[in-house]
């Protein structure tokens, strides 16, 4: 652990890490209730930060310091109650607040369900949003394991106040899903798509509406590069081809917030983990290239 660095996104000193005074806030929140192969989702938020402190902030891509317009850190969300019903409130409150403040707001997890609520509150500011998933799974089951709520059906939550989805990386399905999808709305980029075409970015951008809601499942990649986490599935992106889409994305159209979920760290190999916290920040640094 680097002890000279603040504990926060990026090891901010308090000039670029105060709420007050910051555009972007990182919200953590550690939950994992409906996780159903691997464990450890809950330790996402904490790998991420400390990994975020010892990466260098100048990016040699844009060749600027993303950090420079704010990063505040909150604490990790606390729940009173795990139950995943319970969990959407609170989440979707908190990210309420931060939303009417006017903070731009990349929450951290924790499992995939959280991003229900997270999508819910941005949806309840923003008109004409649609959601950018990057994953390996669909997610589209009616519920799973005895919950509506759960990491498994939380597209299928999402695509009931908002049909406007493009899926990226997709590889993995259940019959249940292989049947919803004959009659579904939304987008689907396989993953084997990607392989193939190399205008698949193109095919995403004209699908997205004017403001986007990003959820990544850190699934998506391929495990070659992202073993941390519980159900990885081969063929899935790597790093070059999701830091094309970002910029692509945040070029074409008005990316509003976003979530990285299912980091479930492995001890002694951090390399999962400073992987998030780059991909959080080339996007960080990609907007503010945008705006300048």
């Amino acid at each position: 652990m680097n002890h000279f660095y603040p504990y926060n996104f990026g090891g901010l000193v308090r000039n670029f890490s105060e709420l007050s005074s910051s555009k972007y806030v990182i919200l953590k929140i550690p939950y994992e209730a409906t996780t159903t192969f691997g464990k450890g989702t809950k330790n996402g938020p904490s790998s991420i930060i400390e990994a975020s402190r010892n990466m260098e902030l100048f990016d040699e891509e844009t060749f600027s310091s993303g950090y420079l317009s704010g990063i505040h850190t909150t604490e990790d969300l606390l729940f009173e109650n795990i139950n995943p019903e319970k969990m959407t409130e609170t989440v979707y409150n908190a990210a309420k607040n931060f939303i009417q403040m006017g903070k731009f707001l990349i929450s951290i997890g924790g499992e995939h369900s959280i991003s229900f609520p997270l999508f819910k509150a941005h949806k309840d500011f923003f008109d004409k949003i649609g959601v950018l998933q990057i994953d390996a799974h669909l997610d589209l089951r009616d519920s799973y394991e005895g919950t509506p709520f759960s990491h498994a059906a939380v597209m299928r939550r999402i695509y009931e106040i908002c049909n406007n989805i493009v899926q990226v990386g997709i590889r993995s399905l259940s019959e249940e899903e292989g049947e919803f999808i004959k009659s579904y709305n939304g987008k689907i980029v396989w993953a084997r798509e990607i392989a193939q075409n190399p205008e698949w970015i193109k095919n995403v951008i004209k699908s997205l509406p004017e403001n986007v809601y990003l959820t990544f499942d850190v699934d998506g990649l391929d495990p070659s590069i992202m073993p941390a986490t519980g159900t990885p599935e081969p063929g899935g992106l790597f790093y070059y081809d999701t830091l094309k889409l970002f910029k692509e994305v945040v070029k074409e159209r008005n990316i509003v917030g976003a979530d990285f979920v299912e980091l479930a760290p492995l001890p002694g190999q951090p390399a999962s983990d400073f992987i998030v916290s780059k991909l959080i920040y080339k996007l960080i640094c990609y907007i503010e290239e945008k705006t300048k």
